[in-house]
């Protein structure tokens, strides 16, 4: 069998020999070259079966040959290197068709792999690249877990996939909502967003579909929905997981058929919106307890995206600290540095709130502290200060006071029998001190809606009933 060759443009002579090296053990030809005009002519002479080039040559870069190769050999793959590992990095690589982006530093072995598979499909079709488009980047950091984050979002960019964020509060999901819509072809169509949490559970269906004048009590007259207000573009669905069940039915619906019906409405009205949910939950967990529907989560589910917590990708810290010091600065607040020290007391502090909560320090050292250096020692008093009000918060929370007070009932309940052995049904005495409290409190919250509350508490209204008479708690209003 004839040998496929390799064209690798790099100016570093170091790293070609590196690549040549491991490619010819693979079994390829290589040709090598440091320049962008040597790697041109070859293409155009119709030499080569992929094309593996750096972005930045001394003569050229590599984003304005692509799409003179893309014109020239469509079918020629192009995986793109590139030490700038920016998101803006991988999403212009797919943006100009290449076939595969590779941050460095890289395996060699995954270098081997992106070629292998290169040569066993055709290249992809050729792209239009998006005009006027800036190098401000809408997602910071250059750490090995943000890369794998680019390189799918660069994909995802291409196609109009339903994808499903996975990540903990303050890691960014909408941030990456917006670069999977700002970069797609839906672009020029609006992006919308909603809150599942934000919203009370019984108007989420007319937020999402929209109602029809007299709908319901208050309904003067039709208002549209977020679904028709995204129409050409994308919807994002934050904390997808917070959804009622009933609205998850007409999503559902939506994604299988193309189509909804707003509240008090007959007419199906088609759709053409891209679907972007986000949650910090655990879907399938909420699946096995009845809280959300396993088939609208293989719907939602096509492309998980995990974004990683801050604490595993610390090393991008000092990046994201002057972003947040040039955007606040630009909103009025003083301009300060960090200084080294500051920001290695910052590298490692672990960031249970994650980004949002990097950003709020940053703010708040620059309008407190009065020097133009922020100092290592203000880092760590606001740091201890932060950890002193979350572990006073926490100190009320609900799985801390109830086994002191489990511990405190149960020690005076048995000290009042003395040597005697206390009478059985201490299960149900337990459940006399602590259910009638919860039923009042989940009755408030919903505003004495029974059926509300029973699914708040995850049981059925006939139990709720139950359960208020035998522990002889009053509804609200009766109902």
């Amino acid at each position: 069998m004839t040998s496929r060759t390799i064209l690798i443009a790099d100016d570093d002579s170091a790293i070609r020999t590196v690549l040549t090296q491991a490619l010819t053990r693979a079994g390829f030809s290589v040709r090598a070259t440091g320049m962008a005009s040597a790697l041109w002519r070859w293409i155009s002479e119709g030499e080569g079966d992929v094309v593996v080039t750096d972005v930045i040559l001394p003569d050229e870069n590599a984003f304005d040959v692509i799409p003179r190769i893309k014109k020239h050999r469509p079918q020629l793959p192009v995986i793109v290197m590139s030490a700038q590992n920016t998101i803006m990095t991988a999403i212009r690589a797919a943006e100009l068709g290449a076939y595969d982006y590779l941050p460095k530093p890289f395996d060699l072995n995954q270098l081997v792999q992106a070629v292998t598979r290169a040569l066993d499909q055709s290249a992809k079709a050729p792209r239009t690249a998006v005009a006027g488009q800036g190098e401000t980047l809408p997602i910071i950091g250059r750490s090995s877990a943000m890369q794998e984050i680019y390189r799918l979002i660069a994909r995802l960019t291409q196609t109009d996939l339903t994808v499903t964020i996975i990540g903990e509060s303050g890691t960014g999901k909408e941030l990456v909502a917006r670069a999977l819509h700002d970069f797609s072809k839906r672009r020029k169509g609006p992006f919308v967003a909603l809150n599942m949490a934000a919203i009370p559970r019984e108007l989420i269906e007319s937020e999402l579909f929209g109602h029809e004048k007299g709908a319901f009590t208050g309904a003067a007259s039709r208002v549209a929905g977020r679904f028709e207000q995204a129409e050409g573009g994308t919807l994002f669905l934050d904390e997808i997981g917070d959804m009622p069940l009933e609205a998850q039915t007409r999503l559902l619906r939506v994604l299988q058929q193309g189509e909804y019906t707003t509240v008090g409405g007959s007419t199906p009205i088609r759709t053409n919106v891209r679907i972007i949910c986000a949650t910090h939950r655990d879907l399938k967990r909420l699946i096995n307890q009845g809280q959300f529907r396993e088939d609208l989560y293989y719907r939602l589910n096509v492309v998980p995206l995990r974004l990683p917590p801050l604490r595993d990708r610390l090393e991008d810290v000092p990046d994201l600290v002057r972003h947040f010091l040039s955007r606040a600065t630009a909103e009025g607040l003083p301009a300060k540095e960090f200084s080294q020290a500051a920001l290695e007391k910052l590298v490692a502090y672990k960031w249970p709130g994650n980004i949002r909560e990097l950003e709020n320090l940053v703010k708040r050292l620059l309008a407190m502290e009065v020097q133009d250096i922020v100092s290592a020692d203000a880092v760590e008093r606001e740091l201890e200060a932060h950890a002193s009000i979350a572990q006073a918060s926490n100190s009320n929370s609900l799985p801390q006071t109830l086994p002191e007070f489990m511990e405190q009932h149960l020690t005076a309940y048995f000290q009042s029998y003395g040597s005697a052995l206390p009478p059985p049904g201490l299960y149900e005495r337990i459940l006399a001190e602590v259910e009638p409290p919860l039923l009042r409190a989940s009755l408030a919250a919903t505003h004495g809606n029974q059926l509300r509350a029973a699914d708040l508490l995850g049981i059925n209204r006939n139990t709720l009933r139950s359960k208020l008479r035998e522990r002889n708690v009053i509804p609200v209003r009766g109902l």
